[in-house]
């Protein structure tokens, strides 16, 4: 627990309970279709487990990747998961603020203060992500009675009620579909249970990328300020446009110093092969054990692409959530590419090392990575 005097610099319960009383209900559902949905949803957890190895080849490693637990959650629990999660992995960032604080006059009221308003802030953002969210690989989180995870950390999130609202609003089969989520989030779980080091290595970067970030509080609340304003209407957005040819920034573009910008292409581009995988992985799975999938891709790119209102794009793009848009695209390009050129095995390579991963610039030039990576290790 980060705090000052015994005072969170992040009142996380109150994070919790702003988060649980903001959220949306989740779609209407008698108690027996809820226990059908949940019951149906392990079934696909359990069973994509043998399809996405199949067809990626990638041998768990450490135990099976059962040994992960699969959690069916619904809204609030998603939000308690992911508070646990951001807890554990700002611990360092928030130690380092702490210690800039404590010099200050008046620092231990300040932290109070501070704490409640970052526990709203980070609470009314996690109310909106949380009825967005189909499944998650947690890799980070602490494991706690309520919500398991393995000794090594991680455990498998389905979103029930997310899932039965997508699956209604796209009129698709709720078998196919659920199924089709389940392989995307099994991937995700064979990915860090296959590659030994995958999770150490991206747990590190975000460290350091943490590390190297400006901790004043007056220089973080101007930024952060910047990007409110430019949201709310503080440059008309004909402006905006004109100055920077993009628009709004988001917080994570806000906050970059030169050095984070090198670790946040290396982040960027990981991400990119890890969605962009577990989406090339769905969609091949897909035609033997999902019948609609090409239906359901088609009806959930169109879905994923638009917003659904202007605040809902503002904070889309605030969040840097556009952004991970880009990744699913761009990486499932990448890794279509490298099997269309080597096959599987030899897209497999990328999993060899930190130096095998593919480089921002790689995933836009696919034959890069390939003549890098297959060049240098056949040579």
């Amino acid at each position: 627990m980060t705090s000052i005097g015994g005072v969170e610099m992040v009142d996380w319960n109150l994070a919790v309970a702003t988060a649980t009383r903001l959220v949306r209900p989740g779609p209407e559902v008698s108690r027996d279709q809820a226990r059908a949905v949940v019951a149906e949803l392990r079934r696909h957890a359990k069973s994509s487990e043998e399809h996405v190895r199949a067809f990626t080849r990638m041998a768990v490693s450490g135990g099976p990747a059962s040994d992960t637990p699969v959690l069916v959650v619904d809204r609030a629990g998603w939000i308690r998961a992911n508070v646990a999660g951001f807890r554990q992995i700002l611990k360092p960032l928030l130690g380092k603020v702490q210690d800039r604080r404590g010099g200050l006059s008046g620092g231990a009221v300040l932290g109070a203060v501070g704490g409640k308003v970052t526990g709203v802030e980070l609470g009314m953002l996690l109310s909106f992500l949380a009825s967005r969210v189909l499944g998650q690989y947690e890799t980070f989180a602490p494991s706690t009675r309520e919500l398991p995870g393995s000794p090594g950390g991680g455990r498998l999130l389905l979103v029930a009620p997310n899932i039965v609202h997508v699956e209604r609003e796209l009129d698709v089969a709720p078998h196919d579909f659920r199924l089709w989520v389940a392989l995307h989030e099994e991937t995700h779980r064979t990915q860090f249970t296959a590659v030994p080091w995958l999770r150490d290595h991206i747990e590190s970067e975000i460290q350091a990328f943490l590390g190297e970030t400006d901790v004043d509080p007056a220089t973080l609340l101007e930024r952060v300020r910047e990007a409110v304003q430019s949201l709310s209407g503080g440059r008309p957005a004909e402006e905006r446009d004109e100055a920077d040819g993009r628009g709004a920034p988001s917080i994570i573009e806000l906050v970059q110093t030169p050095a984070q910008r090198e670790i946040l292409a290396r982040l960027t581009a990981a991400m990119s092969l890890l969605e962009g995988h577990a989406d090339y992985v769905m969609d091949g799975v897909g035609p033997e054990v999902v019948p609609s999938v090409a239906e359901i891709r088609e009806k959930f790119q169109k879905r994923r692409a638009s917003g659904a209102g202007r605040l809902d794009q503002a904070l889309r793009k605030l969040l840097g959530l556009d952004a991970k848009l880009r990744q699913y695209r761009d990486g499932e390009r990448f890794v279509r590419a490298v099997v269309n050129q080597v096959g599987m095995d030899g897209f497999n390579r990328v999993w060899t090392s930190p130096n095998t991963l593919p480089t921002k610039a790689e995933i836009s030039k696919p034959a890069e990575w390939v003549a890098r990576v297959h060049r240098k290790a056949d040579s």
